[in-house]
Formats: structure tokens, C-alpha cells, sequence
């Protein structure tokens, strides 16, 4: 035993319930965070500004791409023994651009305030990511690991609940400012203000956490070789695939409903929130649901239930405002968003699950970082070439009609016209059903331990309410486990 872990045993334990109860409060307020100051009013201010749609593809690429520099932030905090410090350090510089994008309205030029987005966004899901490396490693020592399933379930809760109310102080507020129809942009002004105040309550109530201090020594394998390893994994591979074909699929379309409810089907922004909730609360609602079809069958037959549900959906909203009846519209918005939530909520269960169970035991978090690595690449680039190609089809339109000719004349019995985003959304479900043949050749045997099981069900619940969007739950599939890579590593030693 190092003389570290020699004064760790000896040492008392941290007050886990003061912790806890910190950590409460900082799961709740920024939760307040992600809904006023991400999703769909980061979206809706962008559109507001006069961004083009391959600038919104960027906005909605940047929370992946960043992803990638957890590895990095594994490497630095190896030798960094405080990862309290390293997570409030890097958490502080990631909130300091929410003030800066609040300022934006007072930018009269809409030019250069775009520019300051693109920048403020990057800094802030750059350094976010770079804090959760830290936070997810200081969490898996600091909370008793029997203890873990009741402290992630006490933190859904928590966020679910002041995320909720996040959501409907924006939604109220958009639709009473209407800034996307002539009202004041002062109400974005007024949303990222809060959310900064929200940000830095957050921030000092993780600052009251004990801090538990990690090994400075050098890692006994090395990242990069552990990180191929599950290359050479044919059963793992095919999972891969499917991931990143999934990931391309769905984010060459989700990130834009907003763009597309707002500027081609005319709703305010506030109405696009409350469709973001309807979506959140079902994915929450059937998370535990999920949990035990995976436990009773497995983990591939809920995403053959839920992936093909998700895909309808997108291919559905191609067709959303045909009708040309606008309460029909309405309704048939809120179901379909009601079913995509609850398509969400077993597709991210299933798609993280999966992985953990076809890894060799032992090497779990080594076979997921390089998931999450290859997945989200895939997820982020789709966005962009998707705001790219948009650009070209905004002016093209694809028509369906369907003729009934009798002596009497002819008359139009279906008269169908799709542009723009529709015709994305009809992209994204064809490349869909190419992820789902590559599901198809995935192989999945055995079970994991249900308690488990069960903590990974309240983990991807507990991340997928903290954006008010729809696509906020599939992102937990490419989250990187920094911090138990960084247990991979030094498994050698402790052997």
C-alpha cells in the first residue's frame, strides 16, 4: 500500500450526507442551467440573431465534438491530485460565457454577436467537458458504492424537478416576449442572466463537496493502446457501427425541429419548449420501465422496439403542418413528441447498456470510452454537413400527388409538397434504417448483476433532463466514462 492509500485508510471519512446534500442542490440549479441557457433557447436565439442553418449545425455539433477532449483531461489529471479543484476551475471558466452571450442583443452587429456565440458556446461545452472528466472521477470515490443507486435516483429527482421548472419560466417567457415575431430580444438577455445566477449557486454548492485527493503517479498502461484494444473486438465492432450510423442518423436531423417548427411551421418558441417538456417528462416517466424489459430480455430487443419508434418519428415529422388545420397540427406535434421521449428513454438505456454488457469483464470502461469516442465524432459531424446540405435544399421542394381522372375531370385525392428540413428528416430515416441493419448483425449474450442494471437506468435518466430537447437523452450515449478509464488504468498497479 502507497503511502497515499495508507493516509486515505486512515484518514476519516468525508460527511457523505453534507456532501449529498450539497451535490442535491447543484444537480438542481444547474439542471436550471441546461434548460434556460441550452436546447431549444440556445436554438431560438440563434435563429433570433439571424444564423444560417450551417451555423446552427455547428451550435449543435460543438457538445459532441468536445467530447473529445476528455482525453486529454484523463492524461492531466493523472498527475493532478485535486479533482474538486479541477472541476469548480474548469466548471467557473465554462459559466463565464454564459454572461457574454447574455450581452449579445446589446451587439449591433448581427455578424460579429454570431461570431461571440459560436466562441462562448465552444468555451463553455469545451471547459464543461474538461469539469466532467474531473467530476465523474471525484464522484466514483467519493460516494459509497453501495450507495450509488440511491444517490443518482436522489439526484434525478432533483434535476428533473427544477429542470421542469426551468423549462416553463422559459416557455413563459418566450411566448410572452415573442422575439422571434417583432417582441424584444431583452428576454434572452434575461434567460442567460438567470441562468449565470443559477450557474454560480451551482458552483458554490459543489464547492462545499469534500474533496477526496487522487494518486499523482504515472499510470502503469497507456491511453492509447487501451483505447484500441476493442478494435480487434468483431462483435464490438458491429456494436460500433451501429452506434455511430445511429448517432450520424439522428443528429443529421433532431438538432433542426426547433429551427424547422419555428421557421418553417411559424410556432413561437415558447410553444417549442412545451413540446421539449411533453418529451422530457414521458422519457423520464418510462426510464425505469425500460430498465426492466432490458433486465427480463435484453438489451437489443428494447432498441429493435425503441430505435425503429425513433426513427417513424423523425420520418413523421416531415409531415407535421400537411394537414393545413392548425389545432390538428398542435396535436399531432404534442404525440409525436410524447412518443419520441418515450423512444428516447429506451434507446439511451439499451444503447449504454449494451456496451457495458459485451465487454469483457474487466475492461467495461475501456470498450465504452472508445464507443463514446467513435460515436461521438459521428454525432458531431452530422449536424454540420446537415446544416450545410440544408442551404440546398431550402429552395428545392419534392412533390407527391395522387390523381383521380374520370370522364367528369380530374381532382387531387393527395397533394403532398416537401422542402427544406422535411426532406432531411426524410434523409435521416433512411440512413436510420441503415443503423438498424447494422443492429441486426450485433450479437448480445448473457446478463449483469440487475442492481447494475438499475444505476445505469437512473444514470442516463439523471442526464437526459438536463437539456429541454429532444435529442438531449441520446446524448448520454456518447458521454466518455473519464473517470472509471482512469481506474482502467491503474488497475495493473493495484493488483
Amino acid at each position: 500500500m502507497s503511502e497515499l492509500q495508507h493516509q486515505r485508510a486512515s484518514a476519516p471519512t468525508p460527511n457523505y450526507d453534507v456532501a449529498a446534500r450539497h451535490l442535491m442542490g447543484d444537480a438542481a440549479f444547474a439542471s436550471i442551467v441546461g434548460t434556460l441557457n441550452s436546447g431549444v433557447v440556445l436554438v431560438a436565439f440563434a435563429v433570433y440573431l439571424g444564423a444560417s442553418s450551417t451555423l446552427i449545425g455547428i451550435l449543435a455539433a460543438l457538445p459532441f465534438l468536445t467530447q473529445l477532449l476528455q482525453v486529454p483531461a484523463v492524461l492531466m489529471l493523472e498527475r493532478i491530485r485535486s479533482r474538486r479543484l479541477f472541476a469548480l476551475v474548469f466548471l467557473l471558466l465554462a459559466r463565464l460565457a454564459l454572461p457574454v452571450v447574455a450581452i449579445l442583443e446589446f451587439i449591433p452587429d448581427r455578424r460579429l454577436a454570431l461570431a461571440v456565440l459560436v466562441i462562448a458556446e465552444t468555451l463553455h461545452c469545451a471547459f464543461n467537458a474538461m469539469a466532467g472528466c474531473a467530476w465523474n472521477s471525484w464522484m466514483r470515490d467519493l460516494v459509497p458504492e453501495q450507495r450509488l443507486g440511491s444517490f443518482f435516483g436522489r439526484r434525478t429527482v432533483y434535476a428533473t424537478g427544477a429542470g421542469i421548472a426551468g423549462t416553463l419560466i422559459a416557455a413563459f417567457a418566450l411566448e410572452f416576449a415573442q422575439p422571434l415575431k417583432g417582441g424584444t430580444g431583452f428576454v434572452f438577455v434575461a434567460l442567460y442572466g438567470l441562468g449565470f445566477l443559477a450557474s454560480l449557486i451551482s458552483t458554490w454548492k459543489l464547492s462545499r463537496v469534500p474533496d477526496v485527493p487522487g494518486e499523482r503517479r504515472p499510470p502503469e498502461q497507456k491511453l492509447g493502446p487501451m483505447l484500441l484494444k476493442p478494435l480487434k473486438d468483431s462483435n464490438f465492432v458491429r456494436l460500433i457501427r451501429f452506434m455511430a450510423s445511429w448517432q450520424f442518423a439522428v443528429n443529421l436531423a433532431v438538432p433542426f425541429f426547433t429551427v424547422f417548427l419555428i421557421e418553417q411551421l411559424g410556432y413561437s418558441a415558447g410553444f417549442v419548449l412545451v413540446l421539449s417538456l411533453v418529451s422530457q417528462v414521458a422519457h423520464v416517466a418510462v426510464a425505469r420501465y425500460w430498465g426492466h424489459l432490458s433486465d427480463r430480455f435484453t438489451n437489443k430487443s428494447v432498441l429493435t422496439v425503441t430505435a425503429p419508434l425513433f426513427i417513424l418519428c423523425i420520418a413523421a415529422m416531415a409531415f407535421a403542418g400537411e394537414s393545413g388545420m392548425p389545432g390538428l397540427t398542435m396535436a399531432y406535434l404534442v404525440v409525436l413528441h410524447a412518443l419520441m421521449g418515450l423512444a428516447t428513454a429506451g434507446v439511451t438505456l439499451a444503447s449504454g447498456a449494451i456496451g457495458l454488457k459485451l465487454a469483457p469483464q474487466g475492461s467495461a470502461n475501456v470498450y465504452v470510452a472508445t464507443n463514446a469516442l467513435v460515436t461521438a465524432a459521428a454525432a458531431g459531424t452530422a449536424p454540420i454537413l446537415a446544416g450545410i446540405g440544408a442551404e440546398v435544399l431550402r429552395v428545392r421542394e419534392l412533390a407527391i400527388q395522387v390523381l383521380w381522372l374520370s370522364p367528369e375531370g380530374k381532382s387531387d385525392l393527395v397533394a403532398i409538397g416537401l422542402s427544406g428540413w422535411q426532406l432531411f428528416f426524410l434523409i435521416s430515416a433512411f440512413i436510420g434504417l441503415y443503423a438498424l441493419h447494422r443492429l441486426s448483425a450485433v450479437e448480445e449474450h448473457g446478463a449483469i448483476p440487475r442492481k447494475e442494471m438499475m444505476q445505469h437506468v437512473l444514470n442516463q435518466a439523471r442526464r437526459g433532463v438536463r437539456n429541454a430537447s429532444p435529442v438531449a437523452g441520446l446524448r448520454a450515449a456518447v458521454a466518455f466514462p473519464a473517470g472509471a478509464l482512469m481506474q482502467a488504468r491503474r488497475s495493473k498497479s493495484s493488483g
